[in-house]
């Protein structure tokens, strides 16, 4: 046992050492990362869609290139504020994910999916947002090509039948009446292409009144209405708020809004079973025991310290005269 613990040991630091990045190649990837700094900045405040989808191709392309690069993994790109980076809890991959705005009628997600290798020679995804092509996006199981996009702030791992399934927390700002919060299950296949959504994922059978059950889970709620989809530790249970129509319409989304009443989803046999009360008392605003989701209109924060400019809508031109300029528009996404 001794001599296994001692090869152990050697084999991690010689693993270890092989991954580390030398100052020539830490160079490189600092100045990629600056580039990647301006165009993401661009991306969120370029005054016009042909700055912002610009910016968008330079970013995409110049990511891409840092991520062939062997070794990328090792590089953080902290310095990366306008976009979400956020690992897998055993750190085997982790997603980039970001935005990019047309007008009040386009909205969509862009991201990639980076596969660690111990080599050092990592594979990265990409993540195409067909969002708009899917009929009915709570019921599918599509792969990377398929992707109902989201910009993700968390990702929470568990096991079932030896396979590995990733719960990955989604935000889409949607268009200027509603906002969208996602759950989606990702796993991979024996191929090794990440899969979105597993049949009946979400699960309302111990309902008083059960419904039928969903592969992904879509929380719809009103502009700003600030509802939170997280994940309690100590509870080891997703919590979300609890909606209702502040004009007694529950069928139009943009009327709903938290009441303080909190839902809840619990790992149970390979499924996330619904909770429909967690607590058993009301709260008073200020007083959730959770930690509010990323909102992009309030400079929260998201995944691995993230954080949002406080709107991603683009930055209006300033006035030319003394009256406060006006605030830009809220940006839509169709489809969804």
């Amino acid at each position: 046992m001794q001599k296994l613990f001692t090869l152990l040991c050697v084999s991690f630091v010689f693993v270890a050492s092989a991954q580390q990045l030398t100052p020539a190649e830490l160079k490189q990837f600092k100045l990629r990362e600056d580039s990647l700094k301006r165009f993401g900045y661009e991306i969120v405040r370029g005054t016009d869609a042909a700055v912002r989808f610009r910016s968008d191709s330079n970013f995409t392309r110049i990511l891409v290139r840092a991520l062939i690069q062997d070794k990328s993994y090792q590089f953080p790109f902290d310095s990366l504020k306008t976009i979400s980076k956020v690992y897998s809890p055993d750190s085997s991959f982790r997603i980039f994910t970001w935005q990019v705005v047309r007008d009040d009628d386009y909205c969509r997600q862009k991201g990639f999916i980076q596969l660690r290798s111990p080599k050092g020679k990592e594979k990265f995804i990409p993540l195409r947002d067909a969002d708009q092509f899917i009929a009915n996006d709570v019921d599918t199981v599509a792969n990377n090509m398929w992707w109902v996009g989201a910009v993700y702030y968390r990702i929470l791992e568990k096991e079932h039948n030896g396979r590995k399934y990733y719960t990955l927390f989604g935000y889409d700002e949607n268009d200027a009446r509603t906002t969208k919060k996602w759950l989606d299950v990702m796993w991979f296949d024996d191929n090794g292409t990440p899969m979105f959504g597993i049949p009946s994922a979400f699960s309302y059978a111990k309902d008083s009144v059960p419904k039928p059950a969903l592969n992904r889970f879509l929380l719809e709620y009103k502009k700003d209405g600030r509802a939170r989809v997280q994940y309690d530790e100590e509870l080891d249970m997703i919590i979300f708020d609890h909606l209702i129509s502040e004009t007694n319409e529950p069928g139009k989304r943009y009327t709903l809004i938290p009441d303080g009443d909190y839902e809840g989803f619990k790992w149970t046999n390979g499924q996330w079973l619904h909770i429909d009360k967690v607590f058993d008392f009301k709260l008073k605003d200020g007083e959730a025991p959770i930690p509010e989701a990323i909102d992009f209109n309030n400079r929260l924060k998201m995944g691995e310290g993230m954080e949002v400019p406080a709107t991603t809508k683009p930055a209006p031109k300033k006035p030319t005269t003394t009256k406060p300029a006006a605030k830009p528009p809220v940006k839509k996404k169709t489809g969804g």
